[in-house]
């Protein structure tokens, strides 16, 4: 999945909001993760305010569609 087209689909996915579709932001952004890194990540979290939305934050991992927050 091309960075252009995860934001195009995290940008509709943030527009509703429910909890399925942060559900299936958490599978867009561990696509990203597995083929960009965690940099592109943090980035569309921010571009796309999934931070204000569903409360993502950057340095969170995704992976098959589980966030992964470390706490230290």
């Amino acid at each position: 999945m091309t960075l252009e087209r995860a934001h195009e689909l995290l940008i509709l996915q943030a527009g509703f909001g429910s909890f399925y579709n942060g559900n299936s932001a958490k599978l867009i952004l561990s696509e990203v993760q597995k083929e960009h890194g965690q940099a592109a990540v943090d980035r569309l979290i921010v571009e796309c305010e999934l931070d204000r939305v569903f409360d993502f934050q950057p340095g969170t991992r995704f992976e098959k569609g589980i966030a992964i927050t470390r706490y230290e």
